[in-house]
């Protein structure tokens, strides 16, 4: 009897890997920094005086994706040389002292706010207090080891970037998921209130607004991360569907969300309530509810083709009252512009999304 114990566990770590995202970073890193220890351990002297500069670069650069820490380390690089030079400066000028840590630090923190830095600015002023205050028995020999062994460091960093590639699927992939759910909840949260009471409560939506805002944000920067981890990866040919997918579902969701936002102005952000005719209410319910369904179809499974039919048959429909109906020109010009704001969201899931039923790995992603 063939013992299935093994392929179990392998199953198991291997969907850890995708699933976890910061798991494989830090196998990632940990591997990088060891490897720079090792070479830092080997250069020749100075730089070989101080090994354990060169895991620092490595982790700068295998916390990112491959363009990134290519970019990053050169950053670093820049701003470890820049805060050396800023605390060479002091030292030359003034004696090691609070006066002169003060300034270094104040001129160093001015510095890091250069866009050059972006997210490496902080490293000119620990560069600077560094050197400052560690580096005065051989100023030269510190500055160079530890501005060389940090760019050493980065460079083993950026070696196992290339060699073991993140490409970043998951993060992307569950704000996604976290998008949708949230603007689903909205679609059907109006739904309740006109099926209910036929009007909009205006007190709670400027708040729903305002918690909107950061969720798009941070969709909106993972599926720019992703596509950037996606950049000169070899991995990427075995999921380009993936990737293409998830930047199609992200403008699907981005539409949604503009839409849903003209129905809550129109009906919630007038001078007075807007109340609909009966005969509108419904099938604008209705609408709203299909359009709910769509937006969990991915995360529920379900046949998203049939349920973008019964979204647009059910924004059809509203039209289709919306015509028969003789309503007061006011209420009218709104229900007009809802249907054509519903009519927007529903045209933004017929177009083609690339399928990743056909991918290698459909469990999980690759980082």
């Amino acid at each position: 009897m063939v013992d299935e114990r093994g392929p179990r566990v392998v199953r198991a770590l291997y969907n850890a890997w995708l699933r976890y995202p910061r798991l494989s970073m830090a196998v990632r890193g940990g591997i990088a920094a060891g490897l720079a220890w090792l070479v830092g351990i080997y250069v020749p002297h100075p730089l070989g005086d101080f090994p354990y500069y060169a895991p620092l670069g490595a982790v700068i650069a295998t916390t990112s994706t491959v363009v990134r820490s290519v970019q990053d380390s050169v950053r670093v690089t820049v701003a470890v040389l820049l805060g050396a030079g800023i605390a060479r400066l002091a030292d030359w000028l003034l004696p090691v002292g609070p006066v002169s840590i003060a300034l270094v630090v104040a001129v160093a923190l001015l510095c890091s706010s250069w866009r050059l830095f972006r997210e490496m600015g902080s490293w000119v002023a620990t560069s600077a207090l560094f050197v400052l205050i560690l580096g005065n028995a051989d100023a030269l020999s510190f500055v160079g080891s530890f501005a060389g062994l940090v760019a050493i460091g980065a460079l083993v960093g950026i070696g196992v970037n290339f060699a073991l590639p993140p490409l970043q699927l998951t993060p992307a992939e569950n704000a996604l998921d976290g998008l949708s759910t949230l603007l689903a909840r909205e679609a059907d949260d109006l739904a309740d209130a006109l099926e209910e009471t036929g009007e909009i409560p205006a007190e709670d939506w400027e708040s729903r607004r305002a918690a909107l805002q950061p969720v798009l944000e941070r969709t909106r920067e993972s599926v720019r991360h992703s596509r950037e981890a996606a950049r000169v990866n070899p991995r990427v040919r075995r999921y380009r569907r993936w990737t293409r997918g998830q930047d199609a579902r992200a403008r699907e969701l981005e539409t949604v969300a503009a839409s849903i936002d003209v129905v809550v102005t129109l009906l919630v952000d007038t001078g007075e309530p807007v109340r609909l005719p009966d005969g509108l209410r419904d099938p604008l319910a209705g609408s709203l509810r299909s359009l709910s369904a769509v937006l969990h179809a991915d995360a529920w499974g379900a046949d998203r083709d049939e349920l973008v039919d019964s979204l647009q048959g059910q924004v059809r429909e509203f039209r289709s009252r919306l015509l028969e109906l003789d309503t007061p020109p006011g209420e009218g010009l709104v229900a007009g512009s809802v249907a054509v704001a519903l009519r927007r969201a529903s045209d933004a899931f017929t177009r083609v999304r690339p399928d990743d039923a056909d991918e290698e790995v459909v469990q999980g992603d690759p980082q």
